[in-house]
């Protein structure tokens, strides 16, 4: 397995993830509209868009934790193997998802 490559991967996937923080922050802010101008349906809609939002930001900041654990079972030598029961994790998966913290069996038993 080449963790290298993996590490690279990672520490990509972490800069790309930290640059979309920084182009969509305050994108989940509070929407100020004028009451007296803007119609419910556009409420609504703005609410909707700062839930979704926030969602995402959300997804991006487990997806960073993901990452920033991978990186630290490679820098502790425990990278490649299950959290779970410490077996191999297939070379495979690591390279479909290098942040994967789990081998297929206990990923299936979390379900």
């Amino acid at each position: 397995m080449d963790t290298e490559h993996l590490k690279t991967r990672l520490e990509e996937q972490l800069q790309a993830l930290d640059s979309l923080a920084e182009s969509t922050a305050g994108s989940a802010d509070p929407a100020e509209l004028e009451q007296a101008q803007v119609d419910r349906l556009s409420r609504v809609e703005a609410m909707q868009d700062q839930a979704m939002a926030a969602e995402t930001i959300r997804r991006r900041q487990v997806e960073r934790q993901r990452i920033l654990a991978a990186l630290a079972r490679i820098k502790e030598g425990e990278y490649g193997y299950c959290v779970a029961c410490g077996e191999d994790i297939q070379p495979k998966r690591l390279e479909l998802d290098p942040a994967v913290p789990t081998c297929i069996a206990c990923a299936q038993k979390a379900g």
